[in-house]
């Protein structure tokens, strides 16, 4: 049986669950994560952003602080 979620069954926060989901699968890799983290901001809600980066703050700042930093800095309404 496949590990992947269809975004259908999921709750009303379904995107954010997803996007935490997969980062948390990729955070062995940098370049991945980033590339991850980028992909999350276009398919969540915007006022799940915030959300987002405080989850990504607390769960991979040790190690990814820069990147989270600036992936919400420069893609924050840059695609809304």
């Amino acid at each position: 049986m496949s590990n992947f979620i269809r975004p259908s069954t999921l709750n009303p926060n379904s995107m954010l669950e997803l996007s935490k989901q997969i980062l948390q699968k990729v955070s062995f890799d940098r370049k991945l994560f980033k590339k991850e983290l980028k992909k999350a901001l276009r398919w969540i809600k915007p006022q799940e952003q915030s959300q987002l980066k405080a989850w990504c703050l607390l769960t991979f700042g040790a190690i990814y602080n820069d990147v989270i930093l600036e992936v919400f800095e420069t893609n924050i309404g840059a695609s809304f």
